[in-house]
């Protein structure tokens, strides 16, 4: 809104005129501006903080007719809430409306659930499973050509020695596998250099060593790679009857088996994507959607960072719907969602870091009053 729009609804909510359109569009308004505000240095009451964004806020609005001061009092306790999500970097807020009483029980905090963190296990060729969260940094395993070190936490690093004459048929022919469970989260640096980053509840194959025409790997679940640039050894990613291929680029591949459609997500460089005997070129920003219900693959400009978000530590939701973000909610936290009273196709906006609890998550999704939530042990109950 213009500053005179503003104020004219100010004056209006004053008087008691405000259609409920007009209304909302206050409410909007307000909270907006409030989000824009940096909360003051050093400790302050929360209504005391309040005030001064306030004074902020009306700076900007000619009060030639008073309405501000009659709404402060109306608004204090919206504001209040927003400054406790701001101070925590949460801000929710819902597609269709925004409530003029944001005041909501908080679940017990007794109840509450950790979020997921490096986590997965190894399978190797013969067999055996090494669980990667549990072992010592150093050596995991070796043979006369490959050598496989955890270097961190979260972190599995592939060394080929390249002294070896000849190509090592033994090396490429060994499969290794690495699986995330719900609630976990990997990377892994390739012989080549490629880098992976693995999400929760997903698993990568691949050969100890790429020795021959392609380096190729199989995805499901998610996946972010950084490929190491190689002109005549192209990298070949296969999820779920869908194959990109690539010489060196970045890309996100995001293969649930839950979703309805596979979609690669291009960074840098570029990609081509085939499903279904078509392929189609991606340009960086654009993302790449096979849908298994039969229709043709296409391609459209998206938000990489929401996308990304997942890789670098965040929830972000645009206009997401409930049940959209509590498969996210579901795989890194590790629990079970239930729904009740048709909520599943409401939409929501917001940012959180995804290394908080999970009650925290849930109560500023609940501060909407569109949802409300039960946690029951591993399980959320989702509800109006």
């Amino acid at each position: 809104m213009t500053r005179e729009q503003a104020q004219d609804l100010l004056h209006k909510h004053k008087l008691g005129q405000c259609t409920a359109e007009e209304q909302a569009l206050l409410d909007r308004w307000y909270l907006h501006e409030a989000s824009k505000q940096k909360a003051p240095d050093g400790p302050q009451d929360v209504l005391e903080e309040e005030r001064l964004i306030w004074d902020r806020i009306s700076q900007k609005i000619p009060d030639n007719n008073k309405g501000i001061r009659y709404l402060k009092k109306w608004y204090s306790i919206a504001a209040a809430v927003i400054f406790l999500c701001l101070s925590t970097g949460v801000y929710f807020f819902f597609k269709k409306r925004v409530s003029d009483n944001l005041i909501t029980k908080t679940q017990s905090l007794k109840n509450d659930i950790a979020p997921g963190g490096n986590k997965a296990v190894l399978t190797l060729a013969n067999g055996t499973r090494v669980i990667l969260d549990d072992a010592k940094n150093g050596s995991i395993t070796q043979n006369a050509s490959v050598k496989v070190n955890k270097t961190g936490n979260g972190v599995l690093v592939y060394h080929f020695n390249k002294t070896i004459s000849g190509n090592d048929v033994s090396a490429s022919s060994e499969m290794n596998t690495i699986t995330t469970p719900r609630g976990g989260q990997y990377q892994i640096e390739l012989e080549d250099g490629t880098r992976i980053w693995l999400n929760a509840a997903s698993s990568i194959k691949f050969p100890q060593a790429f020795t021959g025409k392609t380096r190729q790997v199989e995805l499901s679940g998610e996946a972010y790679f950084e490929v190491a640039k190689n002109k005549t050894k192209p990298f070949i990613v296969k999820a779920n009857g869908t194959q990109i291929q690539v010489f060196g680029t970045h890309f996100n591949i995001n293969a649930y088996t839950d979703n309805s459609s596979i979609a690669t997500t291009l960074l840098e460089g570029s990609v081509s994507m085939t499903y279904a005997a078509t392929t189609i070129m991606l340009k960086p920003g654009q993302q790449g959607v096979t849908n298994q219900n039969g229709l043709p693959l296409k391609a459209n400009f998206v938000d990489t960072e929401e996308i990304m978000a997942w890789k670098n530590g965040l929830f972000i939701f645009h206009d997401q719907t409930i049940a959209n973000i509590m498969k996210q909610v579901s795989r890194w936290y590790d629990v079970d969602i239930e729904y009740k009273d048709g909520v599943q196709n409401k939409e929501f906006g917001g940012t959180i870091s995804k290394y908080k609890n999970i009650t925290e998550l849930l109560n500023n999704l609940q501060l909407t009053q569109t949802i409300h939530y039960k946690l029951e042990g591993r399980r959320v109950i989702i509800m109006k």
